[in-house]
């Protein structure tokens, strides 16, 4: 498999002016999608609690959490974001692909909307 990589940009808020691109490994594999604290912090996004995550070799690490506004190709929803520390790589995971409803094609790595249902 390869690996998929898109720039979305992130904002406090929906009609918030100011934003930063950021270049996402995307990783449907991940519940929530991180941003350097950096980036955060500049855009005034700040954590709300922290979490426990599991990593792929079954240790675990701590890492604070708030909420920020994703968009791509102007559509774009509110998710949690993981506040990233040193040497984490930005992510963009599966509960900001579904709020944006996007999907990851498993077999082109390319990202296309998702087929929306109710009930």
């Amino acid at each position: 498999m390869g690996i998929t990589m898109q720039t979305l940009k992130v904002k406090e808020y929906r009609k918030a002016t100011q934003f930063e691109e950021v270049l996402f490994m995307v990783d449907s594999g991940a519940i929530y999608s991180l941003v350097p604290s950096e980036i955060l912090f500049k855009l005034g996004i700040e954590p709300h609690r922290e979490v426990v995550f599991a990593l792929a070799d079954g240790s675990t690490i701590t890492r604070k959490v708030g909420d920020a506004y994703f968009e791509l190709n102007g559509e774009g929803a509110a998710a949690p974001v993981i506040f990233g520390e040193k040497n984490d790589e930005p992510l963009l995971g599966a509960t900001t692909l579904e709020a944006i409803g996007l999907v990851l094609n498993p077999f082109t790595r390319t990202l296309h909307p998702m087929r929306m249902l109710l009930g």
